[in-house]
């Protein structure tokens, strides 16, 4: 995780009350201590939820707009800091036909505008990771009219990825990175070239790239990576999602198409999301194995493989 976000602890909501009974329920078994931060979503099946239903498959992405509000206002009242949800992909953009991907488009200004008022209701923050500057001009306009509006919001923060890419992401930002080698160089008055030369070559790239500081280039440097990723249709890949951001999240995986995705959902996966042992490359602490108990003595080493 990055330090440039706030983080916080975790406490029972003071908005429990307004949870429906079956959420409550749920939501009363959880343990405080062991909330995530940061859930990322990928909303998956608007298609095939329409298509089951022989209906077009505008009428399952407006169903799938619909449950969005739904799941965060549920997020928010059980006070999750951070919710992402993969909205509108590069490929989406890239591959889907025309009239669908304006419908999208639409659709998206459309929910923005109906709901900033819910929003503040709710005390949600929007924001938006992605090449959004590739989107249409209207669009972002609505965008950043949504976000000024809801600015002072200091509950949930809802970001939408859109016209985003993973891999894409890492490239922008290593491009950053690059660029900010350049200009350190002409602010300093000589060359690339001398200003490695100085340092050392393998140094002075070493000391300006690394995790850390292509982690903070990310469009999501502001705040924690996730620890739960949802994937609802039942498809079981990432899609170009937060790829470096979920290198040890948890994930979740439920056959239940989106547009029939609700706040009870959320809930549940987080309680299956507790059950689950962290452990981040080391041993989990359930674990009463020291790991020299599991090496083998001299003796018990077979002799064609002890060193002659």
């Amino acid at each position: 995780m990055r330090e440039t976000y706030s983080s916080r602890d975790y406490h029972r909501s003071n908005r429990a009350h307004e949870l429906t009974p079956e959420e409550r329920a749920v939501y009363d078994a959880l343990d405080p201590a062991r909330m995530p931060q940061h859930i990322a979503i990928i909303m998956d099946g608007n298609g095939r939820w329409a298509g089951k239903r022989s209906l077009k498959r505008f009428l399952g992405h407006q169903q799938g707009a619909e449950c969005v509000q739904y799941v965060v206002e549920t997020a928010s009242r059980i006070d999750l800091p951070w919710i992402t949800l993969y909205a509108f992909s590069l490929e989406n953009n890239l591959r889907r036909p025309r009239n669908e991907v304006n419908f999208l488009m639409k659709l998206l200004r459309n929910y923005l505008v109906s709901n900033v008022k819910r929003m503040n209701d709710n005390n949600i923050r929007m924001a938006y990771i992605g090449r959004t500057h590739e989107l249409p001009q209207e669009v972002q306009d609505t965008m950043q009219w949504a976000s000024e509006q809801t600015a002072r919001n200091t509950g949930t923060t809802l970001t939408l990825a859109l016209n985003y890419g993973a891999r894409s992401e890492i490239i922008d930002a290593a491009r950053t990175l690059v660029h900010n080698l350049i200009a350190e160089a002409h602010q300093r008055g000589i060359s690339v070239e001398d200003m490695l030369a100085a340092e050392g070559v393998d140094d002075a790239i070493r000391n300006r790239i690394d995790e850390p500081q292509l982690s903070a280039r990310l469009y999501t440097a502001q705040m924690p990576d996730p620890d739960l990723v949802i994937r609802t249709s039942g498809e079981q890949r990432i899609s170009n999602f937060l790829l470096w951001q979920i290198a040890y999240a948890e994930i979740f995986v439920t056959d239940r198409l989106w547009p029939d995705f609700r706040g009870i959902h959320l809930l549940e996966a987080l309680a299956d999301y507790q059950q689950r042992e962290r452990r981040f490359g080391g041993l989990g602490e359930s674990s009463d194995e020291a790991f020299s108990d599991t090496l083998p003595s001299a003796l018990e080493v077979p002799v064609e493989l002890l060193p002659r």
